[in-house]
């Protein structure tokens, strides 16, 4: 019984732990996109000089 609830609680960790590192990631990929805007504004912007 204890054992039962010990192993469900490691697997909830794992969940959670997993939930969060995706949520990173997302975090991540939203800032690599910004910075390719930024790059992609600073371009145009030498193109026209």
């Amino acid at each position: 019984m204890e054992r039962e609830r010990e192993r469900r609680g490691r697997e909830k960790d794992k969940e959670r732990k997993w939930k969060r590192d995706k949520e990173r990631g997302r975090e991540r990929e939203r800032e690599r996109e910004r910075e390719r805007e930024t790059e992609r504004v600073r371009v145009r912007v030498t193109d026209k000089n």
